[in-house]
């Protein structure tokens, strides 16, 4: 297993380039490599009629990296698909496995179309080993916990940068929020770039992630605000990969029925990040200076990325089908063979890109009810949690005598919500939803409508209120302090639920425009959540805590009604949107 790592990771990449293939080989370059029989036969008779346009794949999952896929591909795909499961069925009847058990055809012009040489594949990313499959994970995991506590982190930092550069409150939160924002501009321009297959995502992580560390040295010695405020920006935009292709890797790697929990603990990995970002850096702040919290980005940051470089494997089903069809070519010499990606990709231009990736999701987003709720709310919900940082510091020091330390310490509060909303959303996913799949798909029956799976998020919605106003109304020193801590963790917990839902009820109903929209949502939650930073100070400062979050609360009142209709109604919306799968 550590070889395949090592071999799919950048590193290994490297390696294989600068030795000619000779180090860390595919199975495709061993001198015992033997070409399945029915590509020989294929390519014997290369002079032959063709007989089907389209190759069969090989499992059936939600891709969210599917932006690039035209409407005219996938309307052409269907029915051949069909006819192909048809065949393939007829095939594993009669009990041939191995290479046989998949049918291979060629296209109209001869192309040999490449895909996994049977279902049992062990370089098809659903069929790794589950080590494999956990190394991979966590490193996900780890990549978008430093990513995500990189903007919390500089919370004890505010006070310094204001006596040490001379500037006021709300510029001192520039660096914060600028970061941000930032990376949710980053996956406009680095989600289309990892679809592509020739690029894939593992490069794309890589190379950004190494730049956001080496940005962290200069961001901690920087002479300058206007310095520091362009340095944080550019560390949150190279740092934003993982916003919008971390879900798309898990998708790739895991079933239907396993995504859910992989999802989890991805979400909960970016819902913590900025809750401990304070605790990390509250007293190192206190005893070192304001930039010691910059530092502890880049120790935090660097061994993952060293573990990145080295053991992150490549999981894009289309970029390891382009690369194998290279492969093949060397082997035979012929250069008929070809991925169904490759194909595509070949009917790219910069300008279809780029319509798919900005255009179309904002297109999507006017004309389909679901998708423009769905930002608006998580947009609500994600600035309201950012407002939190300035409220806990206008409550806590002030009422409770709390100093930076404590007060991160406080934060651990939201780390408590995360472990309680993860797993009650991993109970309901084992106790409700897999078995009426499994029962569902053992008796042949279609599964159910994909507001199945919002049924935590209905009842979280109810939750997001009231844990606001119990945090803003018992908030005062005649009350102990624990009261209102309740009132956050009740506010986080629904949070983490509207989002976990809502991440995976996204891809499955928009599949072939997953990636852009996700990259869209991102840009939406960061834009409102930059801007609630610097409202959330004059906001609690007027109207005070209490008055404060009773706004925000009564705003998120308006959610507990979109999530009853889009639960209700989902199913009837999708049905009329020509962007959903119905």
């Amino acid at each position: 297993m550590i070889g395949e790592l090592i071999r799919e990771a950048p590193a290994g990449q490297l390696i294989r380039y600068l030795s000619n293939n000779r180090f860390l080989k595919y199975p495709e370059e061993r001198s015992d490599f033997v070409l399945p029989p029915d590509y020989q036969s294929l390519l014997q008779a290369k002079q032959a009629p063709p007989t089907l346009t389209v190759p069969t794949p090989v499992h059936s999952t939600v891709n969210l990296a599917s932006t690039l896929a035209s409407e005219d591909t996938i309307a052409e795909t269907a029915p051949n698909a069909d006819r192909m499961s048809e065949k393939e069925a007829t095939v594993l009847k009669a009990g041939r496995r191995d290479y046989g058990s998949m049918v291979r055809e060629k296209s109209s012009d001869g192309t040999i179309l490449v895909d996994w040489y049977n279902k049992e594949d062990p370089e098809n990313p659903q069929n790794w080993s589950d080590s494999k499959r956990l190394v991979v994970t966590l490193i996900i995991c780890f990549y978008t916990f430093a990513v995500y506590v990189g903007s919390a982190i500089y919370i004890s930092s505010e006070y310094g940068v204001m006596a040490t550069f001379g500037v006021s409150d709300q510029k001192a939160l520039l660096p914060l929020s600028l970061y941000v924002l930032a990376y949710g501009v980053g996956p406009m321009l680095f989600a289309p770039i990892s679809e592509l297959p020739a690029v894939g995502r593992s490069p794309v992580y890589a190379s950004t992630f190494f730049i956001f560390v080496i940005l962290s040295a200069p961001t901690a010695t920087v002479k300058s605000f206007n310095g520091l405020v362009a340095l944080r920006f550019f560390q949150g935009f190279f740092g934003s990969p993982c916003l919008a292709n971390g879900g798309a890797t898990m998708s790739d790697m895991y079933s239907e029925r396993m995504l859910p929990y992989a999802m989890t603990v991805w979400v909960a990995a970016a819902f913590g990040g900025p809750a401990l970002g304070p605790l990390l850096s509250g007293f190192a702040v206190t005893a070192e200076g304001w930039r010691w919290s910059f530092w502890e980005i880049l120790w935090l940051a660097g061994p993952i990325c060293i573990l990145m470089m080295l053991i992150l494997a490549e999981t894009s089903t289309p970029t390891l089908l382009y690369h194998r069809a290279a492969r093949l070519r060397r082997l035979t010499g012929s250069s008929l063979f070809k991925s169904q990606s490759e194909i595509d990709q070949h009917r790219l231009t910069a300008s279809t890109i780029a319509f798919r990736a900005l255009i179309k999701p904002v297109e999507i987003c006017m004309k389909d009810p679901g998708v423009l709720f769905t930002n608006i709310y998580t947009s609500l919900i994600y600035a309201i949690y950012y407002s939190f940082f300035d409220a806990l510091i206008g409550v806590y020091p002030p009422l409770y005598g709390f100093d930076l330390g404590q007060l991160g310490l406080l934060f651990i509060c939201i780390i408590v919500s995360c472990v309680i909303g993860a797993t009650l959303y991993a109970s309901y996913i084992y106790v409700k939803v897999n078995p009426v799949l499994r029962l569902q798909q053992n008796n042949g029956q279609e599964p159910p409508q994909q507001e199945f799976r919002l049924k935590p998020a209905v009842f979280a919605s109810f939750g997001l209120p009231i844990g606001l106003f119990i945090f803003g109304w018992t908030a005062t020193p005649s009350i102990h302090w624990i009261v209102s801590v309740i009132g956050i963790v009740i506010f986080s917990v629904c949070n983490f639920l509207l989002f976990q839902c809502l991440s995976l009820y996204v891809p499955a109903s928009y599949p072939q425009y997953s990636a852009s929209l996700f990259a869209a949502n991102d840009l939406c939650r960061s834009a409102l959540a930059a801007g609630a930073i610097h409202f959330a100070k004059p906001l609690y400062g007027n109207l005070g805590i209490g008055k404060g979050i009773s706004v925000l609360a009564s705003i998120s009142v308006m959610g507990m009604i979109g999530m009853f209709l889009l639960f209700f109604c989902g199913a009837t919306m999708r049905r009329r949107s020509k962007f959903a799968v119905s």
